[in-house]
């Protein structure tokens, strides 16, 4: 019997977080617009570029279409010759009327500890679920995996939606993944074969990417 030879082949796609803003770490921005890099984070995007660009070949760039992952992907995509295009299953988690809340004062809600325990019963007031994050993140990785068989892409986003992606890949529940950092334009790589995603580092920040190869 002939071997089949038409196997999807696989597809590396290197998850960035955008880089550090003014409200990192202080705030909850969410998809309230304006909000770009702080100097920090426009020199982590650069460093970014550059760990990427070391990479034999890669054959797009994507990004949510927020600023502040538009400003991380640019140095990216100018270091491959490549352009930057919008992928709005990339976007941040809609967090309704806790836009722009500090974190702070979110912590002392009696939702914080649902938001730290039990994620995927949890839907922001007047905005989106965990569950549906996750969902519409994992379908658009999907359609980008399908767009480019063999081929290493990067795809730019935020915290929550890689967190929930690395979740997904390694088989944890949703309600875990909290437990998973993924910091300030980190890198984190995994394999869609046909059998499976392989999860090749999670929240790189200094590692080479040439030497990621699955066990």
């Amino acid at each position: 019997m002939a071997r089949r030879s038409d196997a999807p082949k696989p597809t590396l796609v290197l998850f960035v977080r955008h880089g550090q803003t003014p409200t990192t770490g202080a705030s909850l921005p969410g998809r309230a617009p304006g909000l770009h890099l702080a100097e920090e984070g426009i020199a982590q995007a650069s460093a970014a570029a550059q760990r990427i660009a070391a990479l034999d070949s890669v054959a797009a760039v994507y990004a949510s279409p927020m600023e502040r992952t538009r400003e991380t992907a640019k140095p990216i995509a100018r270091a491959l010759k490549l352009r930057v295009r919008q992928s709005l299953g990339l976007i941040e988690c809609d967090f309704g009327t806790w836009t722009g809340r500090k974190l702070d004062d979110l912590r002392k809600k009696p939702e914080w500890k649902q938001v730290q325990r039990y994620p995927s019963g949890f839907r922001f007031p007047k905005g989106e679920s965990f569950s549906e994050m996750q969902s519409r993140a994992l379908d658009t990785v999907h359609r980008l995996v399908a767009a480019h068989p063999g081929e290493t892409i990067a795809a730019v986003s935020h915290a929550d939606v890689i967190k929930a992606v690395v979740a997904s890949a390694t088989g944890t529940h949703l309600d875990l993944f909290q437990r998973i950092v993924v910091s300030p334009c980190s890198i984190t790589a995994i394999l869609y074969t046909p059998g499976g995603p392989i999860v090749l580092t999670v929240n790189s920040t200094g590692d080479d990417l040439t030497t990621l190869v699955p066990s």
